[in-house]
């Protein structure tokens, strides 16, 4: 083949060379690597900046190595063969990193943002600053109302209340350990969530960035549009359920608790509410 057949194909013209023996195999990768470098011009549909072309290059340079042994004359050239190896793997390069810059991304957001559950905690006077029992509560009232109070109030007063109620001490100690035991099997639940819902938000922003490289239309555009979809989706499901979880004593659990019927509790909570306060002094 003379040399005009390589005036516009310089990649192919040096595999030749190789070929023939003018070019040794470091020479070679050498040259290669140099021409794509310096040409950087012929490459813009590529959309990078000239600095991201040399870090992309000294990426590719392994597989530009192993390109050498692959390639096959079968009427495409060794340029055209080079060419859809850089179209290939500048995808691939795209995709590493907005993974790392979404998991860099998404490290920083896992630390600073503070995902609130749906129900707050109680606002009760603190009961500490008052050992008296008013007159008119009835002990299961009473009760009920210091479990719902358990996490805001100390094992000391829990005793003192127990001996105005006439009852045990070891009984009520025994409930409130259990409401503990309950509410640190739910902040563990509510910190897992927590983080499979941060994992879930990388893998929308993910699937979300490699449909913005790919190419409209094609089979991996919309394999990533689909994905993307489906994992918005549970995004927002997993929020929804944290939104729902309380690490509070509900109704229903001070009933399980005590072992009576939720509808109990809820009928004395109502009575102490519509109870009419005292009068000012």
């Amino acid at each position: 083949m003379s040399d005009e057949r390589y005036n516009d194909k310089p990649l192919s013209k040096l595999h030749h060379q190789y070929q023939q023996g003018e070019l040794d195999r470091k020479d070679l990768e050498g040259r290669i690597f140099s021409f794509l470098l310096n040409n950087y011009e012929k490459y813009r549909h590529i959309r990078a900046s000239h600095d991201w072309w040399g870090e992309f290059l000294s990426w590719l340079y392994p597989r530009i190595s192993r390109s050498i042994d692959l390639y096959q004359d079968r009427g495409s050239s060794f340029d055209a063969y080079i060419m859809g190896l850089i179209q290939g793997a500048a995808r691939e390069y795209r995709s590493r990193e907005a993974d790392h810059y979404i998991t860099e991304t998404m490290w920083w957001l896992a630390k600073s943002e503070e995902m609130k559950t749906h129900e707050g905690e109680p606002d009760y006077a603190d009961p500490s600053q008052d050992d008296s029992l008013p007159e008119d509560l009835n002990q299961r009232q009473v009760l009920i109302l210091l479990l719902k109070s358990y996490h805001f109030i100390t094992d000391e007063f829990m005793r003192m209340a127990a001996k105005r109620l006439g009852m045990e001490g070891e009984e009520i100690m025994l409930m409130l350990n259990e409401l503990r035991t309950r509410r640190s099997a739910q902040e563990e639940r509510i910190r897992k969530l927590r983080e499979q819902i941060h994992c879930q938000h990388y893998r929308c922003l993910a699937y979300q960035k490699r449909m913005h490289y790919a190419q409209p239309g094609t089979d991996y555009h919309m394999r990533m549009q689909l994905r993307y979809l489906r994992a918005r989706k549970r995004f927002f499901s997993m929020k929804k359920r944290l939104e729902g979880m309380s690490v509070t004593a509900s109704n229903k659990l001070v009933a399980d608790v005590m072992g009576i019927p939720r509808g109990t509790v809820d009928s004395g909570l109502h009575a102490l509410r519509k109870k009419p306060k005292p009068p000012p002094s």
